[in-house]
């Protein structure tokens, strides 16, 4: 990476956690220069990219500092779910966001749908065209149920960079991590058995859990450096559970990373009550900082980790490519995948395999990560200015969801039906939490290129919510 970008993102992750405050001066261009072994202009083309997100103000003979305005919204408190096994519910919510299609007249803000519409993906339209054309038809025939060899082949060298040293037939193809994420769960568990999940958690894996007949034990989740470790041991202690289904890098919805040293302590955990860990990386690669983090796998020195993930953060959801590296447990996936959907479909994932063998994936996802860095910021500033007092957001270190906490008894889903009057939609908070918690927060993309009319939705969300929070103290008055 471009040595600027690396300064730019060491010093905005410092102003994002606090250690420069609004209002601090910056380190002078001459003492990054020396600090850091690089050019002056490498520092001032550093500051120049902090000053267009807004991290960095330029003061005539004084330096950078942080602009004063960048007054943040306190982060969201960590929810107390109830330490107990509970049944799945919330699937008519879930069912209201996913059957939604994209319509010019409605502003999609629920949505995990990454920005398609980036210059850097039209290699992988070409080499889909290609495919197409050739005469071998190579992309209408069944492939083997492992996936094409020459796109496991690129993703074993791509999980090089999380710390994973994997061969190609320790990978499976699937369709999309949703598949890898259900083949994972089926062959590690079975009905009636006991998951311990993230909350709030990817409302998806909590649903494959429910059709499963399975169930969910939520465990305290802190928003910058994820699931309560000393909750988990206790509930491991007290309950019966077979697995610990997690996002700890770049979190679906509060956006944290887990800082290495926790993940090295939940695989110990994990050995020493013998559970697996089923762990979702579908944002890892979106990261905001270099390099990207290690995955919870790459600790993993007995297999017991099931590493999910696809190309639909990243690239398009429309591919439905996803892999599965299921450790120990590769014989079941493998007949999991097969009683689902057979093999994935090849041209699709040939195409992918042509993008990433052609070096396309690391410019885009350069481009992408800096895109969603820029937005987040945006968004931030859009929730101070519109929503109401004492509104609570994530701090995103990568991805492009932010996680939103308005106060206790706000309805989300009074919201939600307000908006879409107005032409606008966002993902209720409760279909996180597989007993319906967290009512009173909700979850915003931030991915598309920052417009009047995605500023116009903010401010309409923000409004709507003010209005409710209105009503509901006027009521409570009379």
């Amino acid at each position: 990476m471009t040595l600027y970008l690396n300064l730019a993102e060491l010093l905005g992750t410092r102003i994002e956690q606090g250690f420069y405050r609004p209002g601090d001066r910056l380190p002078s261009v001459r003492a990054l220069s020396a600090e850091h072994g690089v050019s002056l202009s490498t520092v001032q083309q550093a500051y120049r990219l902090l000053e267009d997100n807004g991290l960095a103000s330029p003061r005539p003979k004084s330096g950078y500092f942080v602009p004063m305005e960048r007054e943040l919204p306190a982060l969201p408190g960590m929810g107390k779910p109830a330490q107990r096994p509970v049944e799945i519910s919330q699937w008519e919510q879930v069912l209201e966001l996913v059957r939604s299609v994209p319509q010019k007249d409605v502003i999609q803000l629920g949505r995990g749908m990454p920005d398609v519409t980036t210059p850097t993906i039209k290699p992988l339209l070409r080499s889909l065209a290609q495919i197409s054309r050739r005469l071998d038809l190579p992309g209408l025939y069944y492939d083997n149920v492992y996936g094409v060899l020459a796109l496991r082949e690129q993703l074993a060298r791509l999980l090089l960079d999380s710390g994973c040293q994997l061969s190609p037939d320790e990978l499976v193809i699937t369709t999309g991590c949703h598949e890898a994420l259900s083949c994972s769960i089926r062959a590690v568990c079975e009905p009636g058995d006991i998951v311990a999940v993230d909350s709030p958690s990817f409302h998806g894996a909590m649903q494959t859990l429910k059709g499963l007949g399975m169930k969910a034990l939520e465990i305290p989740t802190d928003p910058l450096t994820g699931i309560s470790l000393d909750a988990l041991e206790l509930a491991l202690e007290q309950w019966p559970i077979k697995a610990i289904q997690i996002t700890p890098s770049c979190n679906n919805p509060l956006g944290y990373i887990m800082p290495e040293a926790r993940k090295r302590a939940l695989v110990s955990l994990a050995q020493r009550f013998d559970v697996a860990i089923i762990e979702d990386d579908v944002y890892g690669e979106l990261a905001y900082t270099y390099p990207r983090p290690r995955t919870i796998k790459s600790f993993d020195d007995d297999g017991r980790v099931l590493l999910c993930s696809s190309f639909s953060k990243t690239l398009a959801p429309g591919l439905r490519v996803g892999w599965v590296a299921p450790g120990r447990y590769l014989e079941r996936v493998l007949h999991m995948k097969y009683i689902s959907t057979g093999s994935t479909a090849p041209q699709p994932q040939l195409a992918v395999a042509d993008f990433l063998k052609n070096g396309h994936f690391e410019p885009h996802l350069r481009r992408m990560r800096m895109q969603y860095q820029r937005n987040r910021d945006l968004m931030l500033g859009w929730i101070s200015r519109y929503f109401p007092p004492g509104t609570r957001a994530s701090r995103p270190q990568g991805s492009f969801m932010l996680w939103l906490e308005l106060p206790e008894g706000f309805d989300s889903l009074r919201l939600n039906r307000a908006l879409l009057e107005q032409g606008v939609q966002i993902a209720v908070g409760s279909i996180f939490s597989a007993s319906g918690k967290y009512r009173n927060c909700l979850r915003m993309n931030y991915a598309a290129k920052p417009t009047l009319q995605v500023e116009e939705a903010v401010r309409k969300v923000g409004e709507a919510a003010s209005k409710l929070l209105a009503s509901a103290a006027a009521h409570a008055v009379s």
